[in-house]
């Protein structure tokens, strides 16, 4: 895994979300753990956390990748439990967050989600039962020859000599 590069708040880059979250810190103190009001910024690779939105360095920063966020009402015995979620990996720290509402803790909860999907459709599987449903952008209509795709490359490797001069139009008054 990469590390994460500290920004400021302006060039954490393509922001997806973005808000005040109170953060539940590392040190308990006597009675229990202290949340921390903090600006929040969620890009397509990390999740950087701020003392407030005019910060020009972060309290602190992870990498997103292997990462899950789920609702946790277990982390507050308070009004706002419902507000709750945390973001986890195993091995690693579990980062625990309290949103304004409960609708806002869904919010971040749906966009982690959505960008660790996204993040794992990068990964091609190699499963036998995928190789089934590949795709076959070079002869989709000939069904029937999909069994091999060296076939249907051999079949339009002799075809494309054909259709090579086709590929460039003339412009009138060019050469």
């Amino acid at each position: 895994l990469e590390e994460v590069a500290p920004k400021p708040v302006q060039d954490t880059g393509n922001v997806l979300k973005q808000g005040y979250l109170e953060k539940r810190s590392r040190e308990h103190s006597f009675f229990g753990s202290e949340w921390q009001k903090r600006w929040c910024v969620l890009n397509r690779r990390a999740f950087y956390y701020y003392a407030n939105e005019k910060s020009k360095q972060p309290k602190g920063s992870f990498s997103i990748e292997n990462y899950d966020a789920r609702l946790a009402f277990h982390l507050r015995k308070d009004s706002r439990k419902s507000c709750c979620f945390e973001v986890v990996c195993p091995g690693k720290r579990t980062y625990e967050f309290t949103a304004p509402s409960p609708a806002e803790a869904e919010e971040w909860v749906d966009q982690i989600q959505f960008l660790l999907k996204d993040l794992s459709s990068l990964t091609i599987p190699h499963d036998e039962e995928d190789e089934e449903e590949t795709y076959n952008d070079v002869d989709s209509c000939d069904s029937a020859n999909t069994a091999s795709h060296n076939t249907t490359l051999t079949q339009d490797e002799s075809n494309f000599e054909m259709k090579e001069e086709d590929i460039y139009e003339v412009l009138p008054g060019k050469q």
